[in-house]
């Protein structure tokens, strides 16, 4: 007999790089998106020993993902950010030219991405970066498709807008 278990893991194992990349374009740092990826999977398998099984698995975690991230993300405006010593470690032992460099571009993305609405940067996430379908995209934010093709849309207008004039100073 196959325990609840391995029944999960069979089910949903390939949906990881899946709720791994939704996870890193949610949140600042890898080491908060590995948290996230393990909160998304032990809350689904509890769903899971509670027969609150889906159809398709991969809108699932997804969806479980993108209500922990938002969660997080509200309780985290309320408190400061921490740096690991990891982190930091890293960060002084580095080139410091290619690590500025780097940076820059990085946070240059990530505002230009934060500054986007909300729904947005989620539709980005999951189509552009994370490589679901409208489809998908619509059931995982409970949308119609319509809506998730605007937002699309004006998403991406919208970064080009910000990174194209980004793009246009280094050029000059």
């Amino acid at each position: 007999m196959v325990s609840d278990q391995d029944e999960f893991l069979r089910e949903t194992m390939g949906a990881m790089d899946l709720v791994f990349n939704l996870s890193r374009r949610l949140t600042d740092r890898r080491q908060d998106a590995e948290d996230l990826v393990q909160d998304t999977f032990l809350q689904a398998f509890r769903a899971w020993k509670d027969h609150r099984r889906p159809k398709r698995v991969e809108p699932w975690l997804a969806t479980i993902c993108l209500n922990l991230a938002r969660s997080r993300y509200r309780a985290r405006a309320r408190r400061p950010a921490d740096v690991s010593l990891e982190e930091w470690m890293v960060r002084s032992s580095a080139d410091p030219e290619s690590l500025a460099v780097g940076r820059i571009e990085r946070e240059e993305l990530y505002r230009a991405m934060q500054g986007l609405p909300e729904e947005q940067r989620v539709a980005i996430a999951l189509v552009d970066l994370s490589g679901c379908s409208t489809y998908e995209a619509a059931e995982i934010m409970r949308t119609p498709r319509g809506t998730v093709l605007s937002r699309l849309h004006r998403g991406r207008r919208a970064l080009a807008r910000l990174l194209g004039d980004r793009i246009e100073e280094v050029i000059r």
